[in-house]
């Protein structure tokens, strides 16, 4: 059964988010090729990676990948029936990473575009490219119709929500142009083991305006191993179609932002000797899962 399953590339493969659906697709038999952004020295992962590559009998091959250069993701891209395409900074963003990522998901689109055997791509995006506006509590439901308002984004400098609205938008109107069949994951913040440590700079400008999220419902987590399923599924199953919400809670309470703040430390720190009181307000949520749902019961629209 192995062996009748296609190819398929994850690039970034190295990103926090792209290693965890990197070894998912082997555990579940896929030949994977792992593009690989090219960058100053060799991180932890990419070390992994090339480890992994010698160890799991043909099923994984490394490529190095230049996002800006059409010709180097077409070379990684050749043969592959999907892309999973994780494009992130572990170094955060600011406004001068927005137009690297943006021409980077352009490039990747039209890399797909070109390449015949593509049959499916699954875009790795985020909530903060559906969550902010100027008014941020005027919507009562919060699902995957909204967009995050791009000049209240630059107003605030809230780079990384400036980033995934642009790049998804970029990357909806090309494969749409070129009639290529597309999904979005829209995560909340990722957590997992090891991410403090391994993308401290995105989950920091994720949480940029953290409190005003939290007030309005919606400041949501995702756990990276379901995270990487539901990418998986989104590709596996063939009626999928457009954006899909994905977090596995809603931080609500401040019981909650406390133990948020714990498992992203020391990126995050409580006043020494802190203690959750207890009785504080409620917020409630207004993101919506409703097509995340039928995805995990198996029907995906």
């Amino acid at each position: 059964m192995d062996q009748e399953k296609p190819t398929v590339c994850v690039l970034d493969a190295s990103t926090y988010v792209g290693f965890w659906i990197l070894k998912g697709l082997l555990s579940r038999g896929y030949t994977v090729h792992a593009a690989i952004q090219k960058k100053r020295g060799e991180s932890e992962v990419e070390k992994k990676i090339k480890e992994m590559e010698t160890t799991v009998e043909g099923k994984l091959v490394a490529f190095t990948v230049d996002i800006l250069d059409y010709h180097s993701i077409l070379v990684a891209l050749r043969g592959c029936s999907a892309l999973f395409c994780c494009l992130d900074s572990s170094d955060g963003y600011d406004d001068e990473t927005v137009d690297l990522e943006v021409r980077g998901a352009i490039n990747v689109v039209e890399a797909c575009a070109q390449t015949y055997s593509m049959h499916k791509i699954v875009f790795s995006s985020s909530l903060t490219a559906a969550i902010w506006k100027e008014n941020i509590g005027s919507t009562k439901d919060v699902d995957e119709r909204c967009w995050s308002d791009q000049e209240f984004c630059r107003k605030k400098k809230l780079w990384n929500a400036l980033t995934k609205t642009l790049s998804e938008k970029a990357a909806w109107a090309l494969a749409m142009d070129r009639m290529l069949n597309m999904v979005s994951i829209n995560a909340g913040l990722v957590l997992g083991p090891g991410v403090a440590q391994q993308n401290p700079g995105s989950i920091m400008s994720y949480l940029k305006g953290a409190a005003q999220m939290y007030e309005n419902g919606v400041l949501a987590s995702v756990d990276v191993s379901f995270l990487a399923d539901v990418h998986i599924r989104a590709f596996e199953d063939p009626s999928t179609t457009g954006r899909y919400f994905c977090f596995n809670q809603i931080v609500k309470t401040e019981e909650e932002t406390i133990t948020l703040a714990k498992s992203l430390s020391p990126l995050l720190s409580l006043p020494p000797r802190y203690e959750y009181q207890g009785g504080e307000e409620v917020y409630a949520d207004r993101l919506r899962t409703t097509k995340l749902n039928k995805l995990i019961e198996g029907t995906a629209y």
